[in-house]
């Protein structure tokens, strides 16, 4: 079974979320589908962690992290990268105030 997720690098290269949508896109690139891809990067690890009852998928019951994206990543696998809402434990975020509260304090600087 493929997984997904990016391995911290301790210098802050890597930072979650972009890391994911790079690896994603790079399964694209290697020639998996678009839908492929999301699922490696999303159902696989909760089927690895024997978690699948609780996460990894959108059904009625079970736990979820999201993210609204202006387009369908399913067919064009680069709009993955317009994340306009990220909705953790029941609350929405917006991404680009999220970003702009965290710059020049993570990341490469």
């Amino acid at each position: 079974m493929l997984l997904a997720g990016p391995d911290p690098t301790g210098n802050g290269g890597v930072l979650p979320g972009f890391g994911d949508q790079r690896e994603v896109e790079l399964l694209v690139e290697a020639g998996f589908t678009p839908v492929e891809a999301i699922q490696i990067a999303t159902e696989n690890g909760a089927l690895y962690l024997g978690r699948q009852y609780r996460i990894g998928s959108l059904v009625p019951g079970k736990q979820a992290d999201l993210v609204l994206i202006k387009g369908d990543p399913s067919k064009r696998i680069g709009e993955i990268k317009n994340v306009e809402t990220v909705f953790k434990a029941g609350i929405g975020y917006d991404s680009k105030k999220l970003i702009d509260s965290v710059r020049g304090q993570v990341g490469i600087r």
